[in-house]
């Protein structure tokens, strides 16, 4: 029987009773997913895809300390599960004792539906959005634009089980639509993205609509210098320097006087003041429209992760409260090691500001600027500060006197996300958002619009 066919928690508990190290960690993510495709107005792909990864963490105790040892392997039958198990073990015997080591979890109540079947998503999770879309399509094409896009949906059941009893089932839907608009001619493109659960609350005719307006913005080319514009970050650009700026949060780093959040002297800058806005940024499991899993699921250690602490649970944490920093990304092992409280890392980012004008209200009041559509390219320049580089995509546009009177030319930016904080004078309405580049990695992000008086376009792109 192949272990494709055999239930994951099944798999899980023959796993943990092949194990023979002092402790023993397994993971099984059950995944299926769906997808739409469409270019020049028309669908062109769809398929269903369906997998099992299993991951075996073994510990072993030895007189310098307990080693780990790791192995994810696809496509695992039953008959090859115990050199699975043997592999990991022995890479916990020949490796070094882990410095993250812990006891491993005990005492979270076993998840009610762990011996259930996993979910699985279909394409009939497309059943009202692929009508949508083909009206979308006939609207474009009287319109005289090409729709060109993919919608894609997966739902990842993982089950976790310990030698210390834990048994743990979570259940992960992610669905994001990417939509362009073109011109017939290739001169003009815009973008919108969304990030969803289940399909149910996006609109590919809203989108169009939204394209269209874009499109119509660019009829008219601007050629602008580079310099410091006052410039509207929409929630999808704000979602990816965020996102950015949290996975470079690991207190045990700023401690050891490495980032952006290192205090000078000695110290994190934990209680200082990152930004005169009321803005919070927080994560939480249970937040509604971006539930993640309520407890660890650690395939690797790292930074901000450690396998040790699998099924550790989590609560709702304040990363950033009121403009001032209140927690970095702990362990276990580093919130020991730092003294700093444990904060694990939470699958999803919420920023809130305080504000309720919308993007476009915020537009409307904008004497002179830039609006964006979205950042892309993204990368570190310098970790002390958190520098960035990127480039903007898909649409800059002029705002004067509260009107958008054409598209400019792209640009090259640098600018720290926690500087930008520092300097934002509005933040508005917070919504779900699609990061547009970090969405094959991190989905689950509500932002607001920020308006910042001198973003640093440092250089003219040619960039699309």
């Amino acid at each position: 029987m192949s272990s494709r066919t055999t239930p994951p928690h099944e798999i899980v508990e023959r796993a943990l009773d092949l194990s023979t190290a002092d402790g023993c960690v397994v993971i099984a993510d059950e995944e299926s997913s769906a997808n739409l495709r469409w270019a020049g107005n028309a669908l062109t792909t769809n398929g269903v895809t369906r997998g099992r990864t299993l991951t075996v963490i073994a510990t072993v105790d030895g007189k310098e300390g307990t080693a780990s040892g790791v192995v994810s392997r696809s496509a695992v039958t039953a008959d090859e599960l115990a050199d699975l198990v043997r592999a990991a073990e022995k890479a916990a015997r020949d490796g070094e004792p882990a410095e993250d080591a812990q006891e491993l979890v005990t005492g979270t109540p076993a998840s009610p539906d762990f011996l259930d079947a996993p979910a699985e998503t279909s394409s009939a999770v497309f059943a009202a959005f692929a009508p949508a879309l083909g009206e979308a399509f006939a609207r474009a094409r009287s319109g005289g634009r090409e729709l060109y896009g993919f919608a894609h949906h997966e739902m990842t059941s993982s089950y976790v089980g310990t030698s210390t009893g834990l048994r743990l089932r979570h259940d992960q839907p992610n669905g994001t639509l990417e939509l362009n608009a073109k011109s017939p001619d290739r001169t003009r493109s815009a973008w919108a993205g969304r990030s969803t659960r289940d399909f149910k609350d996006v609109d590919p005719g809203a989108l169009d609509t939204e394209l269209a307006q874009r499109l119509g913005w660019a009829e008219r080319r601007i050629e602008l210098p580079a310099g410091r514009y006052e410039t509207l970050l929409p929630p999808t650009a704000v979602a990816d320097l965020l996102i950015y700026q949290y996975w470079s949060a690991a207190g045990r780093d700023a401690v050891e006087g490495r980032t952006v959040f290192s205090k000078p002297g000695g110290g994190t800058r934990i209680g200082e003041r990152l930004s005169e806005l009321p803005l919070t940024l927080r994560s939480d499991p249970a937040e509604p429209g971006l539930e993640s899993a309520p407890f660890v699921i650690a395939h690797a250690s790292g930074d901000t992760a450690s396998v040790f602490d699998n099924g550790l649970p989590l609560a709702p944490t304040e990363w950033i409260r009121e403009g001032e920093l209140a927690h970095l990304l702990t362990t276990r092992h580093s919130a020991g090691l730092t003294g700093l409280p444990l904060a694990p890392d939470i699958d999803n980012l919420v920023l809130e500001g305080g504000g309720d004008r919308s993007l476009d209200e915020m537009v409307a009041a904008t004497e002179r600027g830039l609006l964006l559509t979205c950042l892309w390219y993204i990368r570190e320049v310098d970790p002390a500060t958190l520098l960035l580089t990127g480039l903007t995509r898909d649409g800059v546009y002029l705002v004067e006197d509260g009107e958008v009177v054409g598209e400019v030319n792209n640009f090259r930016f640098n600018e720290s996300p926690v500087d930008l904080l520092g300097r934002a004078t509005e933040a508005g309405r917070t919504e779900k958002t699609l990061p547009r580049e970090w969405g094959d990695y991190f989905t689950r992000a509500a932002m607001p619009p920020l308006r910042v008086p001198d973003f640093n376009m440092s250089s003219v792109s040619q960039g699309v």
